[in-house]
């Protein structure tokens, strides 16, 4: 860690990358997780339909085609659990 190597992490280039491939980055990222866990809720014999729906709640996202324009969905403090 010496003074002439450039600071503490050296002479490292710094890559830059834009807000909107930051987000579609992130949005990939969770889509791949709500996948996996939708996989692995069907595995458990739960019907893939409830299974998205289950996971859609939990990212607190819209299921099924509905997403919109609106940003987050409102869920219910006691969802019906009958």
């Amino acid at each position: 860690m010496s003074s002439d190597t450039g600071g503490y992490h050296g002479d490292v280039k710094q890559a830059t990358i834009s807000l909107d491939d930051l987000i579609t980055a992130v949005e990939t990222a969770r889509d791949k997780v709500m996948a996996d866990e939708v996989r692995s809720l069907v595995k458990f014999g739960i019907p893939k339909a409830m299974a998205q729906q289950m996971v859609g709640a939990r990212f607190r996202q819209k299921v099924g085609g509905e997403e919109g324009e609106g940003g987050e969905t409102e869920t219910p403090a006691w969802p019906d659990m009958s």
